[in-house]
């Protein structure tokens, strides 16, 4: 079956640039795609500096859509915003200051990548942390997922002034250009060892930082089933195993608890990937209203997430009838949870006024 790669390079363009991410791209693509997936062949998909997180998930959401073997190459920095202190990758126009507004939050990456199935998506990366990221990251490393295999390094803020290379991402790719990909451990293995030798023999004293190894997840996961039912179009089978993990958690834990909601969560995904734009919908708008009637705050990345997410699904209901009805529903939520997408309230409120028009 073809693979997929995308291509992310990303950094901030000016003073607050750690690392020149984009310089690897051209060494990347003179890799052969199907060396870069690990597939006969292979489409990739290229983003240099990207200016908007929301282009940026749009692509990121395509590529985990796409059937078959995916591997995500992303070169670049780490922030942390300033309200909530999460996990981003720094975009071309991300400042310290608005981390949250023009960064990627991580947890948009993992979220996308968490119900491809068992074995199939493998994250590849080489990023620099600023001070402030650096000392998250040594206490907990980003994750991508239990369904992911994750290689590569995490640096720590290079000397003042200075703008460091994605010297991992670079070993990788010249070892690719050889039209041979070992072992993704192997691969791992190989370029951290060429870039512990580039830096002995420059004098360089920074080391790998934070390295990145596969974490596998449990014989018998659950979420690995699921994405094996998905794959082979067994949609109604998928909903209701995750509906009794769903019921399990409830009596276990409580409908209000994060297992719980976890659960519901999947199966809004579920009901996404099987077409069912309304219960999907439904089952978003569910959560969030559940997550801020726990006292969750409205720009709690899980809040956010789940009206994000009934929004779009509710743009995709094909029946009139069943939009109006969610679509109160969904603006009322909008009004305390608006996101980081600009317009996002007058937008819903515009689409209800068309199909009030039409009723």
């Amino acid at each position: 079956m073809p693979g997929t790669v995308l291509l992310l390079a990303a950094s901030p363009v000016g003073r607050g640039r750690l690392v020149d991410a984009a310089s690897v791209l051209p060494v990347l693509a003179a890799v052969e795609p199907s060396v870069l997936a690990g597939t006969q062949s292979a489409s990739v998909v290229e983003l240099a500096d990207p200016l908007d997180p929301q282009a940026v998930l749009t692509r990121l959401r395509a590529a985990a859509a796409a059937p078959g073997p995916l591997t995500v190459f992303v070169t670049g920095q780490l922030a942390v915003d300033r309200r909530q202190h999460l996990l981003h990758l720094a975009l071309a126009r991300t400042t310290p200051a608005t981390v949250r507004y023009t960064a990627l939050p991580w947890h948009w990456l993992r979220d996308e990548l968490r119900l491809r199935p068992d074995g199939t998506t493998t994250l590849v990366a080489d990023l620099y942390a600023d001070a402030d990221s650096w000392q998250q990251v040594g206490r907990r490393p980003p994750e991508a997922g239990p369904t992911v295999a994750v290689y590569g390094r995490i640096a720590p803020p290079p000397a003042r002034r200075a703008v460091a290379v994605p010297a991992y991402m670079k070993a990788v790719a010249t070892i690719l250009r050889s039209g041979h990909r070992p072992p993704l451990e192997e691969l791992h293995e190989q370029a951290l060892a060429r870039l512990a030798a580039e830096q002995q023999a420059s004098g360089a004293a920074e080391g790998p930082g934070v390295v990145l190894a596969s974490r596998r997840p449990p014989a018998g996961d659950p979420h690995a089933a699921l994405a094996a039912w998905v794959a082979s179009g067994r949609h109604g089978d998928a909903d209701a195993f995750a509906a009794r993990w769903e019921q399990a958690a409830v009596r276990e834990h409580g409908a209000a608890s994060e297992e719980a909601l976890h659960w519901s969560e999947v199966r809004a995904d579920l009901a996404m990937m099987a077409g069912d734009a309304v219960r999907s919908c439904r089952a978003w708008l569910t959560v969030a209203a559940t997550r801020l009637a726990m006292g969750q705050s409205a720009d709690a990345p899980q809040v956010e997430a789940a009206v994000d997410r009934a929004h779009h699904q509710w743009g995709r209901i094909a029946d009139p009838a069943s939009a109006r009805e969610l679509g109160p529903l969904l603006a009322e939520l909008r009004a305390r949870v608006p996101g980081r997408r600009h317009g996002a309230l007058d937008h819903v409120r515009r689409q209800l006024r068309q199909l009030q028009t039409q009723n």
